[in-house]
């Protein structure tokens, strides 16, 4: 399989992956406090993508050097250290639904972004677009507040600001992954962030007992970092430095709704109506965005 197949299977492993994902956080913090669960799961993934590089290097020489690395260094805070951040944090405070709505928002950040510098035209169209978007947004938190429930405003927003540093990577970082090759910056970004907080690594484990983990939060955390963290990432890179970044963001519609089914199935989430009429039209100014591009 390759070419435009191989390219469209790997979409749909990433899509299914990351729709896990939010199970494997949600369990994983039932466990882990997020900024401990963070710091682990950056270490993991460092260690793992500087053996990715050692072996990608065998056959293919560098196309970076030193100068770069500030660029690359600024594109892997957003694209994957920051996001990641936020994700697990916002997690920890909403549900998967919620999380899955708020974090794939991306087509919209990404025209108000290019809009913003200058790089994408801003129509009538692209505005009502994201008018029914935001629209639905506030249906979203006006109607499906939860006093006592899982999916919080804070929650809500720390994800959204986590979608929003994704979508400032899809803006900038696309010719950088083109450039340079998405396992090079895949591995500074996590690499750089698993040296980075490496003083907070120690000092948060010092303070937990790791031992006192249940297995299933191991595997959660595993996963975590072998699928979504590092699998995932090196599959969006690929395809970003091959399509149009708004065609890859659209990709991800069906993501919210195999999310939130995961979370019913597998940890007895409940769905609203409200969240799922909110849902319908957040999704449908997406898609106004999407076609008016």
């Amino acid at each position: 399989m390759t070419g435009a197949p191989l390219l469209y299977a790997l979409l749909s492993l990433m899509i299914v992956g990351w729709a896990a994902n939010y199970i494997a956080a949600k369990i994983a913090v039932q466990t882990f406090p997020p900024v401990l669960l963070y710091c682990i799961r950056m270490s993991m993934a460092g260690v793992l993508m500087a053996v990715v590089y050692a072996w990608h290097r065998r056959t293919n020489p560098p196309t970076w050097t030193l100068r770069d690395l500030p660029l690359m260094v600024l594109i892997g805070i957003f694209g994957v250290s920051l996001n990641q951040f936020l994700f697990v944090y916002g997690i920890s405070e909403t549900s998967v639904a919620h999380a899955a709505i708020f974090a794939n928002m991306s087509p919209v950040l990404v025209l108000l972004l290019a809009g913003a510098s200058g790089l994408e035209a801003m129509t009538p169209s692209k505005v009502a677009g994201v008018a029914v978007a935001l629209g639905g947004v506030v249906l979203l938190r006006a109607m499906d507040a939860r006093p006592h429930g899982a999916a919080t405003l804070a929650g809500d927003g720390v994800v959204f600001l986590g979608s929003l540093a994704f979508s400032i990577f899809t803006v900038v970082g696309k010719p950088t992954a083109a450039k340079f090759g998405s396992i090079s910056v895949m591995t500074v970004a996590y690499v750089g962030a698993a040296l980075l907080v490496s003083p907070l690594t120690i000092w948060r484990i010092s303070q937990f007992h790791l031992a006192a983990a249940p297995a299933s939060a191991w595997l959660a955390l595993t996963y975590m970092t072998v699928g979504p963290s590092v699998t995932c990432y090196l599959i969006y890179y690929y395809a970003l430095a091959r399509m149009e970044a708004s065609r890859l963001t659209s990709l991800n519609y069906v993501l919210p709704v195999l999310a939130t089914l995961l979370g019913v199935l597998i940890l007895g989430e409940q769905v609203t109506l409200w969240t799922a009429v909110a849902g319908v039209v957040i999704f449908t100014g997406v898609y106004m965005v999407e076609r008016a591009r």
